[in-house]
This record gives C-alpha cells, sequence and structure tokens, in this order.
C-alpha cells in the first residue's frame, strides 16, 4: 500500500535543500526538552516545598531518572512506524491513514471541492474501499507535492503526528519518573494529568492538519486541472463555432 506519510516520502528535498524531517527536527527537540525541562521542575519544587532550597542543589541525583526518561523518549519516537504514529493520532487500527477516508468523507465536507467535478479531473468514478482510496488519493499527491500549500500542511501534519507520538511516551515513561521521583503522589498524579491533557490537544491538533493534508491535495489538485479543463473546453467551442461558420457557407446548406 503507497503511504506518503511514512519515513520514506518524507525525504525529499524541497527547495530550501532540507528534508521535511530535517525541518522538524528542531522544534521536536524544543518539545522534548521543554518536556523534559517541566518534568525537573516538578520534582524540584516537590523537594523544595517539602526540605528548603538547600535539597535543589543537594538532590543532583534527579536529574538522571530525567535524563533517562529524555533519551528513552527519543528512541521510541525513532522505533515507531508511521502506522503507529497514525493510530495515536486518528484512533484507529485498521486502515489509519487519513488518505483511506480522502473521497468518503473527508472531501464531501470541504467546501473547496465538488466531488463530482475531482471525478471527472481524474478520469473515473471515485473509489470507496479504504485501501483503494488511499491509492488514488496518493496518485493524486504526486501530482501537487511541490506545490508550496501541500507542502507546509504536509510538514505541519508530520510535525504534529510526531509530537503525538512522544506525547504518549511523556504520560508513560516520564509519569513513572514523576511517581518514582516526587514524594507528593498527589503531585505526581496532577503532573500526569497535565501530561495526558497535552496528548489529547495535540492529538486533535495532528487529526485536523492530517485531514487537511489530504482535503488540500485534492483541492489543489482541481486547481491545476481547471486551468487545462478550461482551455480545452474554449478550443472545443472555438472549432465549434468554426465549423458552423463553414457550414452556413456551405452552398449545399442555401
Amino acid at each position: 500500500m503507497t503511504d506518503p506519510d511514512n519515513e520514506l516520502s518524507v525525504r525529499r528535498v524541497n527547495q530550501s535543500g532540507k528534508s521535511i524531517k530535517d525541518q522538524n527536527r528542531w522544534q521536536l527537540w524544543i518539545i522534548i526538552a521543554g518536556n523534559s525541562l517541566f518534568l525537573y521542575g516538578v520534582i524540584q519544587g516537590n523537594a523544595v516545598k517539602l526540605e528548603g532550597m538547600r535539597s535543589a542543589f543537594k538532590d543532583a541525583a534527579n536529574l538522571l531518572p530525567v535524563g533517562l526518561a529524555l533519551l528513552i523518549s527519543v528512541v521510541l519516537n525513532g522505533l515507531l512506524s508511521a502506522e503507529a504514529k497514525a493510530r495515536l493520532v486518528f484512533l484507529r487500527w485498521h486502515h489509519a491513514l487519513p488518505g483511506h477516508r480522502a473521497f468518503t468523507e473527508y472531501a464531501i465536507r470541504d467546501p473547496r471541492i465538488d466531488v463530482s467535478v475531482l471525478a471527472k479531473l481524474h478520469g473515473s468514478a471515485l473509489p470507496t474501499d479504504p485501501v483503494e482510496q488511499n491509492r488514488a488519493w496518493y496518485r493524486i499527491y504526486k501530482a501537487v507535492e511541490t506545490d508550496p500549500a501541500v507542502r507546509q500542511v504536509h510538514r505541519d501534519f508530520l510535525l504534529l503526528r510526531d509530537y503525538t507520538a512522544l506525547c504518549l511516551v511523556f504520560i508513560v515513561f516520564y509519569g513513572a519518573v514523576a511517581f518514582y521521583a516526587v514524594s507528593s503522589k498527589k503531585v505526581a498524579l496532577i503532573y500526569l494529568l497535565a501530561t495526558a491533557a497535552q496528548y489529547l490537544l495535540v492529538r486533535q491538533a495532528a487529526f485536523n492538519y492530517g485531514v487537511r493534508f489530504v482535503t488540500t491535495v485534492l483541492a489543489r489538485s482541481m486547481d491545476k486541472e481547471k486551468p487545462m479543463v478550461a482551455t480545452q473546453t474554449t478550443k472545443g467551442s472555438r472549432s465549434r463555432r468554426k465549423a458552423d461558420d463553414e457550414s452556413s457557407k456551405n452552398p449545399e446548406n442555401t
């Protein structure tokens, strides 16, 4: 099955000379660093509250579990496949990629897209089977992949998809570190709820960008094909008018 959202597809180099993953990498590092600092702040803040300011300087051992959690998060994010990340975003085990619902769900809801016109532009009835939908959408995507709007929304989707996967890692491993290193279980629970809320918000944003990626590809493909269709229609009309004029001059018609 063709999958434009997998790791191979994002190795393409755009005009800036960097792949989409290269462009997103520094932002993901900021996300990881920010969550690690937040966890360390929770651990140290709880220690200061219980033992006074000296504990903030003495308890350097708290850095060890935080550093370990950071390392694990980086490794696991690299191990998770594109399909696994899509499952986390779209909450589906089978046919998780947004392209699997391109025509039956997303295209019909987008005001930019006329599904009947889209079917005419691409020569046949649009598929309804999820696998065939993804394949058909991918073929359309290949024709417009260099379009700036498509490239930007693709980048945004991949960034938030990876961020969603990291959020799950934060919940499991950073949450475990919090319950281990924070003496107050109430504080640890609040931290865990905060990371869970982060996942819910980021997942919804990734979901929205995934749908927008699919529909933007379809909309831009229509914009690209319509001028060609209009030109062909104009030429056809001119040819018919010319034929009619010549026909009217034909002596056999008088």
